[in-house]
């Protein structure tokens, strides 16, 4: 993907409205991912690309009223669906680029990120960034409510050897910017990989 966000922003705007009727049973595999992430009441937590904001809830559950929940994402139709499902009382919506976040070094303890490393334009440059805004020991989920071969099937493909999400290449891409891979699990019901900030 190049650096042109005008392709990722007309793809997302076409499908906003309709966004979550599209995938109405993906709740409890988002519930389940953030669980996984082990947050803790107080912590704070960015959703990288969070679209719609279906993670949100989850995650204003984990962290509790004493937490902070961000939700990050480039495309303004996408926050304004979260927007209309109420999802923007359980975190603050920014417009803004995951390649460029707004925020301090170090200023959180996890990231959550579903179905967005494919759309990274620069995926070691970015996912690096995400690591700058986390804490060392804080943690990342990559995840996706299918897995990649589910995904492939739905979309028509077949998954090829360079695909970014097998685990031989995810896990030096993560190491290359600055996390540690923890857990993987590529199933039909769920891609879900857990990495922790090097020091």
């Amino acid at each position: 993907m190049s650096d042109d966000h005008t392709h990722v922003q007309k793809f997302f705007t076409a499908r906003a409205a309709d966004w979550d009727s599209r995938f109405p049973d993906d709740g409890p595999a988002y519930a389940a991912a953030v669980a996984d992430l082990g947050l803790r009441p107080g912590d704070r937590v960015l959703d990288a690309g969070c679209g719609t904001g279906r993670a949100l809830p989850p995650l204003r559950a984990a962290v509790g009223a004493s937490g902070v929940v961000l939700g990050a994402d480039l495309t303004p139709a996408m926050l304004a669906a979260a927007v209309r499902a109420g999802r923007d009382r359980d975190g603050r919506l920014l417009l803004t680029d995951v390649a460029a976040l707004p925020l301090r070094s170090g200023a959180l303890d996890a990231v959550f990120a579903a179905g967005l490393i494919a759309h990274l334009p620069h995926p070691e440059k970015n996912l690096r960034e995400l690591a700058r805004v986390v804490r060392p020991g804080g943690m990342l989920a990559l995840f996706h409510p299918i897995g990649r071969a589910a995904l492939a099937a739905r979309q028509g493909r077949q998954i090829t050897p360079d695909d970014l999400r097998a685990e031989a290449n995810l896990r030096p891409l993560l190491a290359r910017s600055r996390w540690s891979m923890t857990s993987y699990v590529d199933e039909d019901a769920r891609f879900l990989t857990l990495a922790v900030r090097a020091g």
